[in-house]
């Protein structure tokens, strides 16, 4: 079944060399050859400002910047993330876009008058975090208990219905070798063809 496809490269250099790159390309390119419908946003490449206020995250403008990114996060149906593992989570540009693009009336809405809860508007997604490190992977997730990817997956992500969130980790990438990288690469062309 095709799946409507966004992925997002966290990574905050723009450099084509960055595997975070290379990792969403093998991806998106498998997906698409699979017959999924595919969006790229690369977020190195976008220009918008962080919010500051609690009043600008409920009633600012979207910046026209991310227009069509926000446009993106409502068609998607799986969500792929793909970003390097900055102190201990995602990278601040990465956590300025979702602050931008999971605002209120995109992603949920706030409890009506007598109600008690937020309505998740993104259910019935799915994601997968593809999460690049410079430590083994094993020690991220036995050591630190995944605990910003957890934040991300939890916080953000769970609390839009945007579930289940899988995640896809790649530990001690500055010291991998070529056989290495393209077994990852291979690995998530594996991913992308079943979009999952």
């Amino acid at each position: 079944m095709s799946r409507r496809t966004l992925v997002l490269v966290g990574h905050p250099d723009p450099s084509p060399d960055r595997l975070c790159r290379a990792l969403a390309s093998a991806y998106a390119e498998a997906a698409e050859r699979a017959g999924h419908t595919v969006r790229k946003i690369d977020l190195a490449l976008l220009d918008f400002p962080m919010l500051r206020t609690m009043q600008e995250f409920e009633h600012g403008e979207i910046p026209d910047s991310l227009r069509e990114a926000t446009e993106a996060v409502v068609w998607a149906e799986h969500f792929v993330f793909v970003f390097p593992l900055w102190l201990g989570t995602m990278p601040a540009m990465l956590k300025a876009f979702l602050e931008q693009v999971m605002r209120p009336g995109t992603a949920f809405t706030y409890p009506a008058k007598g109600e008690n809860f937020t309505k998740s508007l993104l259910r019935g997604r799915s994601a997968r975090l593809v999460v690049t490190m410079g430590m083994p992977a094993a020690v991220y997730r036995i050591w630190f208990f995944s605990h910003g990817i957890a934040g991300m997956r939890r916080g953000i992500l769970n609390f839009v219905g945007i579930r289940p969130v899988r995640e896809t980790l790649f530990g001690m990438v500055a010291n991998a070798g070529d056989a290495k990288r393209a077994n990852w690469l291979k690995q998530m062309q594996r991913l992308g063809e079943r979009a999952g």
